[in-house]
C-alpha cells in the first residue's frame, strides 16, 4: 500500500502576508513566528532590500492535521477562473434552511474581513447549497 504524503497548498498572489492572514482567519490557523533575531514581519521585512519584502508567507494548522499554506509573491495578477478552489466546510451535515443560515452567516463574517460573496447556489435534488466566494485578491473559493 502506498504512503500517504503530506502536502501543501500554495497559493500565487501579490501580496502573501495579506492573503495569509486572511486566510488564517478563516480557517482558525496561525501565522509563523518572525525569522529568529526579529519581534514581528515587518521588523524582518523593513531590514531588507525593497524587492524582497514581503515575497512569501504562510500559515498551518495549530492541530496539525490541515496541509500547510504558502502564499508566494508573483509578477502577474489574476486573470482566469482557478483551476483549484478551496471549499470551506462549515455546513457539514446541515441541510436546507439551517445550512443556508450558517453560510450566510460566515459569508457576513468572511465578507467582513475582505471576501467578497459572488453567488448561492441553492439545494437541488442532487446537492446541498453552498456559497461561491472570493478571497482578497479574488481568489475563489466555497462554503460548503
Amino acid at each position: 500500500m502506498p504512503s500517504i504524503k503530506k502536502f501543501q497548498v500554495t497559493f500565487d498572489c501579490a501580496r502573501p502576508e495579506r492573503v495569509a492572514r486572511f486566510w488564517c482567519e478563516v480557517l482558525g490557523y496561525e501565522p509563523p513566528s518572525p525569522p529568529d533575531g526579529f519581534d514581528s514581519w515587518d521588523a524582518y521585512n523593513s531590514g531588507l532590500p525593497e524587492a524582497e519584502r514581503d515575497t512569501w508567507f504562510a500559515c498551518t494548522d495549530p492541530t496539525g492535521e490541515g496541509p500547510r499554506l504558502y502564499f508566494q509573491r508573483v509578477p502577474e495578477g489574476k486573470v482566469v477562473k482557478n483551476r483549484l478552489h478551496l471549499d470551506v466546510r462549515v455546513g457539514t451535515g446541515l441541510v436546507g434552511a439551517e445550512r443556508l443560515a450558517v453560510l450566510e452567516a460566515e459569508s457576513a463574517r468572511l465578507t467582513a474581513l475582505g471576501a467578497t460573496q459572488q453567488r448561492v447556489l441553492l439545494a437541488d435534488e442532487e446537492n446541498e447549497s453552498c456559497i461561491v466566494m472570493q478571497d482578497v485578491e479574488g481568489n475563489e473559493f466555497c462554503l460548503d
